[in-house]
């Protein structure tokens, strides 16, 4: 018996799935983890920047319907309104799926400046949003957008080693 569970096992972990969303864990904890005052304006947009790299890793499995349920699910853990995390997030991803063989062409540097327009983006469509909600709120996104271009490198690094572990690759 346990001779016929061993493939099957295997064939789990070779997907990738549980890496995946161990990974949108991890971002989503990281996003409502409680930071000192002085630290939560510096907070890098982790759900953003894991969307943005699986994106352009697996575009066939990772898209807008992702985009969404995480949206929807950082609305749920931040309370905020419905929809709002889940419009930009789906706008992310759209432009990263449209882009993306450009995006792995292109050296590290280029590469990280364009995550950093992307996410500029993202951060002003959340901006937008929360100032047609809440009213007249003054834009300091640039502290995340800036933490995270910084970050960018680093988590692509850590993101691709592990895939390429533990995600088998169909071509």
């Amino acid at each position: 018996m346990q001779h016929m569970l061993a493939p099957r096992l295997t064939m789990q972990i070779r997907s990738g799935n549980g890496l995946i969303a161990t990974s949108f864990l991890c971002a989503l904890l990281l996003t409502v983890i409680p930071l000192p005052a002085w630290s939560n304006p510096w907070r890098p947009l982790w759900v953003a920047m894991v969307l943005i790299y699986w994106c352009m890793a697996l575009p066939e499995r990772i898209g807008v319907t992702v985009a969404w349920l995480l949206g929807f699910l950082l609305d749920v853990l931040e309370g905020t309104v419905f929809g709002m995390h889940s419009c930009a997030l789906i706008f992310l991803a759209h432009v990263v799926l449209v882009s993306y063989p450009r995006l792995r062409a292109v050296p590290m540097a280029h590469q990280t400046m364009l995550i950093g327009l992307y996410l500029l983006i993202y951060d002003l469509l959340i901006w937008g949003l929360q100032r047609m909600l809440d009213g007249v709120l003054p834009w300091q996104g640039w502290r995340m957008v800036l933490s995270s271009v910084i970050l960018w490198p680093w988590l692509f690094v850590v993101l691709r080693d592990l895939r390429r572990r533990h995600v088998e690759q169909d071509a």
